[in-house]
This record gives structure tokens, sequence and C-alpha cells, in this order.
């Protein structure tokens, strides 16, 4: 069977906003301390303590956003715990991850310096759970007012004169569970106070986002887009938050027994890959409930906790959720690209969880040594990298996508998506069937193609990961498999593959 489908590369959809390749770094486990963070005196390349082989593996990723410092550990975080001489910083114990000391030597001036080192744009989560709002307030005030006032000069005696720039603030985090175990009313009540003293400072212009459901959660959605609704009839000038959150994670097992990272059947893999690809569904469920309020999709989704999550590594801190990443991860990140670019009118951001050591890292460093991994879900970021901020294009599929039952669901295993920019062009595609090859035809109106290069992730086993000893175990290489000819696409994917065709327009 081969998959036929057509692209009208003249007919541009909406833009793919850059920030769905979003990341996410929280204080757990070795992602802050030993994967960002390894202090001024340690033997590992550094500048200001950040480890600049991971700087730069990010950099080449062109990430948009980092969100920090939490996820759970956010609502417990006072962020003047963070500032001042390292020495006088008090120490705290992370309840949420592994009951460890944290000493707060990572804090808000080294995160800025983290963010400037990576040319990515800061997003931070506020305290809901167990601040005030006098604190989330004063904590923006501190990073982005100019002139004078308290905290102005407290930043200053930090030894930061002139302001950051910080878009994008999150007004608590999972407040249906450790932050702050509240109903949807409740929340909904507490984010329309905390937006409220969250100001707006100069030019700095808050992008302030509610925090959303978990997974299919549509009275959380509806609750929160109610309450703009409402005030929108009292003239608010601007809406109190701009976005809302959601969050989704794909297990093959269950929340008690998640599944081992690297040792799982066929079975496993397909249930993974039927419930990575329900993101659509949720998705799709979240924006009917806002379209019902906001037709015009003034306020935004925001994907910022997604991503698989295994039972940790054996002889790991089971508080610091690190896990191997395998062929199957990344796989899991394709096909949750393509599903972003078919939101894009809604989605604008998304941030995978977490970025280093953590989930389904991009990398896995060694706390004492130079070692550093780039994982199979890196290579996807860094292969589509090119659909950041470009125009969405249609694929439409003539006839039906391959597929095969899993338990009580079916699973399409091919997925395609596809962007251009200016005069290039993006196509990428996944098959997800483990043992049979697919081929796609993909008919290329609008336009002329020419300089077609294409790549491709994949290895022999769906098990297969990245170790210091294999670094490149599973990595991309050029593809001769794919060849445009009369204005068609042709494509031969292997089994359990991921590729990418970009080419020029004309």
């Amino acid at each position: 069977m081969t998959v036929s489908a057509v692209i009208n590369v003249d007919i541009k959809g909406p833009r793919i906003s850059r920030h769905v390749y979003g990341h996410f770094a929280e204080h757990l486990g070795r992602c802050v301390y030993g994967g960002f963070y390894v202090g001024e005196d340690s033997r590992v390349p550094n500048e200001g303590g950040i480890r600049l082989d991971v700087v730069e593996a990010l950099r080449a990723l062109d990430i948009p956003n980092l969100r920090w410092p939490g996820g759970c550990f956010a609502d417990e975080y006072h962020w003047r715990d963070g500032v001042g001489p390292k020495a006088e910083r008090p120490v705290m114990v992370n309840t949420h991850w592994g009951g460890v000391e944290e000493n707060n030597h990572f804090g808000t001036h080294e995160f800025m310096a983290l963010c400037e080192l990576l040319g990515t744009e800061p997003y931070i989560s506020g305290n809901v759970g167990s601040g005030t709002v006098r604190e989330m307030s004063e904590w923006v005030e501190y990073l982005t007012r100019e002139g004078d006032s308290p905290a102005v000069r407290e930043r200053k005696a930090n030894g930061r004169e002139e302001p950051w720039k910080v878009k994008y603030w999150g007004l608590g985090n999972e407040t249906w569970g450790c932050g702050g175990n509240m109903t949807a009313e409740h929340y909904a009540n507490e984010a329309r106070r905390y937006a409220t003293y969250c100001r707006d400072f100069g030019d700095n212009k808050l992008y302030r986002i509610a925090a959303g459901a978990a997974d299919f959660n549509y009275h959380w959605t509806e609750t929160l887009m109610k309450q703009l609704s409402h005030l929108g009839c009292q003239r608010v000038e601007r809406p109190l938050y701009q976005a809302i959150s959601v969050h989704y994670y794909t297990i093959a097992g269950t929340w008690e027994d998640k599944g081992a990272a690297t040792v799982f059947t066929e079975d496993e893999y397909y249930t993974t890959m039927l419930k990575a690809a329900r993101t659509d569904e949720l998705l799709t469920g979240h924006a009917g409930v806002m379209d019902l309020y906001d037709p015009t999709k003034e306020i935004g989704i925001v994907l910022d906790e997604w991503g698989t999550w295994w039972n940790v590594e054996p002889g790991t801190n089971p508080g610091f959720l690190y896990q191997q990443n395998t062929l199957r991860d990344a796989l899991v990140a394709s096909v949750h690209f393509d599903i972003f670019h078919r939101h894009a009118d809604r989605l604008v951001m998304a941030n995978i969880a977490q970025t280093v050591n953590v989930l389904q890292a991009m990398i896995l460093t060694d706390p004492d040594t130079e070692a550093l991994v780039l994982t199979p879900t890196y290579h996807v970021f860094q292969m589509n990298k090119g659909h950041q901020d470009a125009s969405s294009l249609r694929v439409d599929v003539r006839g039906e996508l391959p597929s095969r039952e899993v338990g009580d669901g079916v699973l399409k295993t091919v997925s395609v998506s596809a962007s251009r920019k200016d005069d290039r062009l993006l196509v990428s595609l996944s098959n997800l069937d483990a043992a049979i090859e697919q081929d796609v035809e993909i008919d290329l109106r609008g336009g002329n193609v020419t300089d077609v290069e294409a790549r491709i992730l994949t290895a022999a086993a769906l098990q297969d990961h990245n170790t210091p000893e294999a670094p490149a175990a599973v990595a991309p290489r050029s593809f001769d498999g794919a060849t445009v000819e009369g204005g068609k696409l042709r494509v031969r994917l292997p089994a359990h593959s991921f590729a990418t065709v970009s080419a020029t327009l004309s």
C-alpha cells in the first residue's frame, strides 16, 4: 500500500510558533544541579557554574524558551531564597523530589544568565500553591522594572543594574494537584487575583499563563474560559491571562508501573504510540471548549509538560526520575510535533519534560565528568527545527492511512506534517510500524521543488539508545530514500523511522 497525499505549497496555513519547541528545567534530580549547573569550582568547563557543553548542545536546537523552576517544585519555591550571596542563601528541602536538600545556589540570577547563554526566552512558573500574591508580584517587579522601588534596589544590590525582559509567566502549576489541590472554581478566582498583581512594567508586557487541566479535564478549561468571558463584559482592557496550560504524559502501563525505558515488548511499543497519538484528541477537545468562548482564538493553549514517563532506571534515586531514551521516545516526539503543527492556530507553546537527565531528556550527563550524551529525542528536535515560525502546510491524505488495532483503539502508523519558511519546504514523516516499511507519495502543488535533501533517524531495534560508550547508536544520517520527480515527492520509509525532507521552492 502506498500512502498518497497532496500538499499545496502555495497555500500557507497558521504560523507554527517556535515556542512549541520549548523546554522545561525543574529542580528535580540532576536536571539543574549536575545537568545545567555544576558550580563554579567544577572541573567541567563552565561559566558562572553553568555547564558549557550543555549550553552548546542546546544552542544547536535553537531552543525558543525554557520553563523554570518547576513543576511541582515551583509551588514550594520562594524566590528570595535564591538571590543574594550564595553563602547566605538558606537551605530548603525539596519535598516533592527525593527529599534532598536544596542549597538555592541556582536562583533567579543564575537562571537568567543561563537563558542569556542559550539565547532563549525565560518562562517562569510562579508559586501559587504555598506563596502569596505579594511575593509573585514583587518577583515580577524585581525582574522587569526599571527606575526605583524596593524590589529594584534589591536587584541592583544583588548585581543587576538593568531589568531583564521576561514575557512568559505561569500563574502556578498543576493547581489541581501538587500546586494546591484546588477545584477549578477555586483556582479560577486565584488566577484572577494573581494575574491582577502580576503587572506590566515599561515595555515588558507579560504573557500570563493560567495553570490548566490534567489530560482530558475539559471542565477545568471551560471554567477558566467562562471567567474570561464574564470579565470581558466588565471592560477589562486586556485578558487577565493570555493562555491556559494543559499537561499530558505518555506511558505504556499504569501510573504505579509505567513500564521500563529500554526493556519493552512490541505490544508495549504500540500502546505507547497510541497514547502519544491521543495528544491530537487532547488538543482538539480543549480547543473546542475554548472556541465556544473565544472564536477568534485570542487565548492560547500551552502544553507545558509533555513526553514519556517510564519507571526510573534501576539503581537510581526513585525521586530523581532518571530514565534512558530510545528510538521509541524519538518517535513519540515526532508524532507530537506533527500534531502540534496541525494545531498551530491555537497551540502557542509546548515544553517537553524535561531538558536534561529527567524523563524524556534531550541530554544525559555525568555530574562529575565531561561525559555528555545526545538522546534520540534530541535529534528529532534538531531535524525538525526548520518548522519553527514557519507557515504550516495542510497535508491532504487520499484514502485511508495504514493502521493497526491496538487494544480498544486504532493507531495510524504513518504521520506527516509540512511547513514552509520563505522559499524552504520542510516535510516530516514517521513510520510507526515496528516491522513494515512504507511508501509515501506526496503531490507537491503550487511551486517547483529543487535542491532536495533528506535525513533519517532509525535503528536496528526500537530499544536502541545512546550511551557514553556508544553515543551515536541512534543518530540521524543522510537518506537516499526520498526523491522528487514531476512535482511528486516519493519516500520509502523504513520500519520504525523518522525522516525529514527539505527543499527549495520557486
